[in-house]
């Protein structure tokens, strides 16, 4: 499998497995998160189609690191994954760390 593919599958199981089995925040059931993760991905096609559009890419990626599937506007459907695991670990941090300042 190409390395970009398994590092993708790995950061989203690595992210899911941390709020389901450690962090336990419940932002998977939150309508809030998930119109979060809708805004951030309405923007990450925009700026991620543009950047690696095929016409005049500026992002370019080693076919043989990835699995070669694209859509939309030629975005390697990986960004999609580490999108997710990047924005959901963020979200995950901060609220664990606002679950420590209350605490405090």
């Amino acid at each position: 499998m190409p390395e970009y593919t398994v590092a993708t599958v790995v950061a989203v199981l690595v992210v899911v497995a941390i709020e389901l089995l450690w962090a336990r925040t419940g932002i998977f059931r939150s309508a809030q998160y998930w119109l979060a993760m809708a805004i951030v991905f309405f923007f990450q096609v925009w700026v991620d189609g543009w950047l690696t559009k095929l016409s005049a890419p500026i992002v370019l990626y080693a076919p043989e690191h990835f699995l070669g599937l694209r859509f939309p506007f030629d975005i390697p459907i990986e960004d999609f994954g580490f999108g997710f695991a990047l924005v959901t670990a963020v979200i995950i941090t901060w609220e664990v760390a606002g679950r420590r300042e209350v605490r405090s």
